[in-house]
């Protein structure tokens, strides 16, 4: 079943709306018709909700925000237009499970209704950068229920991974969706554009437009940072977290239209999903990977993209168990970092996936860092161990069963099991007397110990 059945780009200036603009409208005339083009897709797509992701909702430095009133409602009344109004029936069976998908991840979310609101000082009406594209919505008798999103301050590639739980809760719940991403490119396009000039606008705008053309989502998330601040726009994380709900589409995007006559920059696309293109394979979490190597994965990748260490997700079973753990990484079929912790070092097992995922990364002596052109293609796996326990001698091994440790003083080698090449006992205590730096001739104390090893 496809879930996303419309996914868009929808600019939110309220002077595109003529009750707001007056003559100025007309400035945005091909605006507002792309817009209007937009919305009638969506009246056919089959669609049985709206997720819109807007830039202009309340927005928290840490979490994502969801409106959780039952009716979601608004006016144009501060832009001149109190007779313009909204009341959209909101989805909340929904954002249960957005939550509870997020929460897997360790993204937070907040869910905000009347008494949320006045405990965090904040309003629950819709904001401008909902009511634009709804106006275009409502003019085309689209009336379906609606799930609001305000992204919030978070590193690319963790609002990717939250649209691929919003793309999940979606498609366990059988929904249809429509995607209104709430959107507007660079404020600095001119010496009179709102956030004034900087030659970074232009530059974005047109790098941002080409990569969508040629739907190159992994150098959308890895946009210079630096030119994302100084083009002062408002819609990148919108479409970050779209991107996200797209993940595994095969997308081949249409631009309907792109001006900036006041200094920003409005770009209208259509970006649904099944339309002949290219497939594009990078998903920042594999859904067939366990639980164990999605945290590895989400780790390493946040790490070498943001310098950022991401917290263990809360209610994740990891965070209820301690044990000592391996991250393996492998690069075309070959090793590309493993470091692993024999016993546990941290609070729990969520912990010790993050912090040897990382140093497997980077840390790794017999390897340089790993690059972010190397992040989509590697492969994970995870070693849990068990505690190990004493043997008296090699007879008591098993270099596919058990994993060896050797041990004289403070000198300690470890290897784990079932690794190739290594088919014999005497092969596996030799790799991990050499890592030691044990002599074989030395007295030396035995170990094994069991895995649990996770893909």
């Amino acid at each position: 079943m496809r879930t996303v059945v419309h996914a868009g780009i929808y600019p939110h200036p309220a002077i595109v709306i003529p009750a707001v603009g007056g003559a100025e409208a007309k400035r945005v005339t091909r605006t507002a018709a792309a817009m209007s083009e937009l919305a009638g897709r969506v009246k056919v797509s089959g669609a049985d909700v709206l997720v819109l992701i807007t830039p202009h909702g309340t927005m928290f430095r840490d979490a994502v925000a969801l409106l959780a009133e039952e009716q979601l409602t608004g006016s144009l009344a501060r832009f001149g237009a109190p007779e313009i109004k909204f009341a959209w029936r909101n989805e909340k069976g929904i954002l249960q499970a957005i939550e509870a998908e997020a929460d897997r991840l360790g993204i937070s979310c907040v869910q905000l209704d009347q008494r949320r609101s006045r405990a965090y000082g904040v309003d629950v009406s819709l904001d401008h950068g909902a009511m634009v594209p709804l106006y275009f919505l409502q003019q085309r008798g689209i009336r379906l229920p609606l799930v609001h999103i305000t992204f919030g301050l978070l590193p690319p590639q963790q609002l990717y991974s939250f649209g691929q739980a919003v793309r999940k809760a979606l498609l366990r719940r059988k929904r249809k969706a429509a995607v209104i991403c709430s959107a507007d490119f660079s404020h600095r396009l001119t010496e009179d554009a709102p956030a004034g000039f900087s030659p970074a606008g232009k530059e974005f705008d047109q790098k941002l437009i080409r990569l969508l053309e040629q739907f190159e989502v992994e150098a959308i998330l890895n946009l210079d940072q630096q030119l994302v601040e100084e083009a002062g726009e408002c819609g990148y994380r919108s479409l970050l977290i779209t991107l996200g709900m797209l993940d595994e589409e095969t997308v081949e995007p249409e631009i309907l239209s792109y001006e900036g006559p006041f200094g920003v920059g409005y770009l209208v696309a259509d970006l649904t999903p099944g339309r002949k293109g290219k497939a594009r394979s990078y998903s920042l979490v594999q859904e067939e990977e366990s639980e164990h190597v999605q945290l590895a994965r989400q780790a390493l990748e946040t790490f070498v993209r943001s310098k950022q260490i991401i917290d263990p997700p809360p209610t994740s079973p990891l965070c209820r168990q301690r044990a000592g753990a391996f991250v393996s990484l492998r690069l075309n079929g070959e090793l590309r970092g493993c470091i692993g912790t024999i016993e546990p070092q941290q609070e729990n097992l969520a912990a010790e996936i993050i912090e040897n995922a990382i140093a497997a990364g980077l840390y790794d002596p017999r390897f340089p860092p790993v690059t972010q052109e190397e992040l989509p293609d590697l492969v994970y796996s995870v070693d849990v161990l068990a505690a190990p326990e004493a043997v008296t001698g090699s007879a008591e091994l098993d270099p596919q069963q058990f994993g060896v440790i050797v041990e004289k003083g403070r000198r300690r080698g470890l290897l784990l099991p079932n690794l190739a090449g290594v088919e014999t006992v005497e092969a596996q205590i030799k790799i991990a007397l050499q890592k030691a730096g044990i002599e074989p001739e030395e007295d030396y104390q035995l170990y094994r110990f069991r895995v649990q090893r996770y893909h």
